[in-house]
Formats: C-alpha cells, sequence, structure tokens
C-alpha cells in the first residue's frame, strides 16, 4: 500500500513570527510571545486540518520567509528560526512548565524534534505589512 502522508507543508502566518531569544519558554503562560505563539500554531493546525498532515518523524527541512515594511526588521534570523521550529516541534518533552492555557494547540505538532532538521532557510521580502510563510519538508535520509 502507497504512503499518501503530505510531505511538504507550507503556510501563511499574518504578523511577526515568535522569537526566541532567553532561557525562559516561549511556551510559558504569560511569555511576552504568547500572541505570536498562539498565531503560528493556528495557522499550522489549520493547514495541517486542511491538507491531513501527520508530525513527521525523519529528517526534515524547515523555510522561513519573512515579509516586512523595507527597514523594519524586528530580529535576526536565528531567532526568528528559533521561534518558530520551537513552536512546530512536538510540544510533549516540555514538562518544566504547565502547557495547560494553550488548550487543544498543545497538540499541534509538525514534526517530533529540533533534532530532524537537516537543511533551514530563511529569507525576507518587502511587503507593507508584517506577515511570513513556513514550509517544513520530508527530506529524504542520506545514507
Amino acid at each position: 500500500m502507497q504512503d499518501t502522508r503530505a510531505l511538504a507543508l507550507t503556510f501563511e502566518v499574518s504578523g511577526l513570527p515568535p522569537v526566541k531569544t532567553e532561557a525562559l519558554s516561549i511556551f510559558a503562560a504569560g511569555h511576552r510571545q504568547a500572541t505570536r505563539v498562539r498565531a503560528l500554531l493556528q495557522a499550522a493546525c489549520a493547514a495541517a486540518q486542511r491538507t491531513g498532515w501527520t508530525p513527521l518523524s525523519g529528517p526534515i527541512e524547515v523555510d522561513l520567509v519573512l515579509r516586512c515594511p523595507p527597514g523594519h526588521r524586528t530580529s535576526d534570523a536565528s531567532t526568528l528560526l528559533g521561534g518558530v521550529c520551537a513552536v512546530l516541534q512536538d510540544k510533549k518533552r516540555v514538562t518544566s512548565i504547565g502547557l495547560a492555557h494553550l488548550g487543544v494547540l498543545v497538540d499541534v505538532a509538525l514534526y517530533d524534534d529540533d533534532r530532524q532538521i537537516r537543511q533551514l532557510s530563511y529569507a525576507e521580502q518587502p511587503a507593507e505589512d508584517f506577515s511570513y510563510q513556513v514550509r517544513v519538508a520530508a527530506v529524504p535520509n542520506v545514507v
């Protein structure tokens, strides 16, 4: 029987991506990134439901395209990628803090763990308003 799971998922999010810049988990209740985390989880959830996505367990690539007004970049690429990747992985391994405030969004995961990432890409495009595009895709195992 052929595996019919989607091997790539691309979706858009309005606003800015969450950034990972400090030791405090971006999943902590009341964290200053909470609104951005929720927006990303809601967009990922909607895209996954639309396509029948199931979390990937093998090697992956993650692409992030930030759209922003020229000269208004808010963070560096590494903190933006770090925030997006932290949010999209399985959160069940985050046991040091309570995640009940996320409700059903706690179960949104596009892949198991950041250790699966084999390729990362980041690009910026000029735009009138902030938004971003995320793409998560399976990559073939290389021996």
